[in-house]
């Protein structure tokens, strides 16, 4: 089937000037989401795609009605939404399913809610299961389901209660390639032949390939707070050839716009922004993990350079953890992406070949140069008579502008970043920060 998607100029969701403020424990408040402007048509899917915690969830959560924007407004066919709206089904990244009701009761339930008949919603809920691959397990337990069956009952239990948008979170992440594949494929020819009544698809993914492949527009997001940083038209016919060229250039186009550090423009040279600052939303990559991905650049065939996707499928590396590294030897300056291509820099090639103690000063030097707030603690320590601070000091200044659990993660991988660089030592059972010994 070659399918073009057709849209119309009717929005079936409108999101205009989306704010959301989490209180924190202080009482300040936490920007989330800063005034997203979006909109969803008949007969479009749309994909967002963005790093870990720049609230991509909580933007499909708001538009789901599950969660209250602190500013803005969402409308569902013109009409706002202040909570659950009939006609708006979700799926989850977790399986999220009952385990003491069966298939059947499961899908049921959203049935149940809405008030409908016993007969019809049992007579629904069985359709249901049956249209998503399911039948023969209704009377299963969700124990006694594969993790990609499991997910096709989320589906049954979305696609029963015959929505007019479908909202998508992550929903094949959970699973192995080769199922994920499979129910992908499955949704998306019920989606082409017409076979649900569901008129626009909004999803959240971390897998770029299958954003180009299902989606007619990608939304990227940024971060901190999170609000739409690019948006990428997707006009292929369906269904897609992964390996076409216009497939492939348009997938280098995101993996540019996600690997691509904020703040530094394509090649690796840093523009005005304070992208840098203090309270910057390290990615949470290993020491280890950069000399591996650095070792493996600079050598053979790489030499040095290496197409994003290509790299991702050569070595097995999980565009997540590609886009995580990626930032991180930005941020660093071992490394510039651009065009879907990351390039090792002269600093780290030198990296890359120095020994371990040559490599040791090279990373304190690209810390101290690059990254605010490990030149924040070094300077603390250096100025206090006892050369020592508690961690619980930097960790408040961080919860300022991060969630609890995010700057916990933050100051974890600052620790671990200065620690190898030996800028200074951490007592973990005192809790407490403190210059190196000589």
């Amino acid at each position: 089937m070659n399918t073009i998607a057709t849209t119309t100029d009717t929005n079936l969701i409108a999101a205009s000037g989306i704010c959301k403020t989490y209180q924190q424990p202080d009482h300040h408040g936490r920007l989330v989401l800063d005034h997203i402007d979006f909109t969803l048509k008949e007969g479009e899917i749309v994909a967002i795609l963005g790093k870990s915690g720049s609230g991509k969830s909580t933007f499909l959560r708001v538009v789901a009605g599950l969660t209250q924007p602190s500013g803005g407004t969402v409308t569902y066919r013109g009409q706002p939404v202040y909570g659950p709206a009939q006609g708006i089904a979700m799926v989850f990244q977790s399986f999220a399913l009952f385990p003491w009701l069966t298939v059947l009761g499961n899908v049921e339930l959203g049935l149940e809610a809405q008030g409908v008949p016993r007969d019809e919603r049992r007579q629904r809920a069985i359709a249901a299961i049956d249209l998503i691959g399911l039948d023969g397990f209704e009377s299963a337990y969700p124990k006694e389901l594969s993790g990609g069956m499991r997910q096709r009952v989320g589906f049954a239990r979305a696609l029963v209660v015959n929505p007019d948008v479908l909202l998508l979170d992550e929903p094949f992440s959970a699973l192995d390639v080769l199922t994920a594949e499979t129910l992908r494929g499955d949704i998306m020819d019920l989606w082409l032949e017409r076979r649900v009544p569901t008129k626009g698809i909004l999803f959240v993914s971390h897998n770029i390939e299958e954003a180009v492949d299902i989606a007619d527009r990608i939304i990227i997001f940024g971060s901190d707070p999170g609000c739409i940083r690019a948006e990428i038209p997707v006009p292929l016919s369906r269904p897609r050839d992964w390996a076409a060229p216009a497939f492939r250039r348009i997938v280098d186009e995101v993996y540019t716009l996600l690997t691509t550090v904020p703040g530094r423009e394509p090649g690796g040279r840093r523009s005005r922004s304070d992208a840098l600052s203090m309270q910057y939303r390290l990615p949470d990559a290993s020491i280890q993990q950069l000399i591996g991905l650095l070792e493996l650049l600079v050598a053979d065939p790489f030499n040095g350079r290496a197409d994003l996707p290509h790299l991702a499928e050569t070595e097995h590396i999980t565009t997540e953890d590609l886009v995580v590294m990626s930032e991180a030897l930005q941020l660093l300056g071992f490394a510039q992406v651009g065009g879907g291509d990351i390039e090792v820099t002269p600093t780290g090639k030198g990296f890359a070949e120095a020994d371990v103690q040559e490599r040791k000063q090279i990373f304190a030097d690209a810390l101290m140069r690059n990254i605010a707030f490990i030149a924040h603690i070094r300077r603390v320590l250096d100025e206090r008579p006892g050369h020592a601070a508690p961690e619980a000091r930097f960790l408040g200044e961080l919860e300022d502008h991060l969630s609890e659990g995010e700057a916990q993660r933050v100051l974890e991988t600052v620790i671990n970043w200065g620690r190898y660089a030996e800028l200074f030592a951490y007592d973990y059972d005192r809790g407490v920060l403190s210059l190196e010994n000589p």
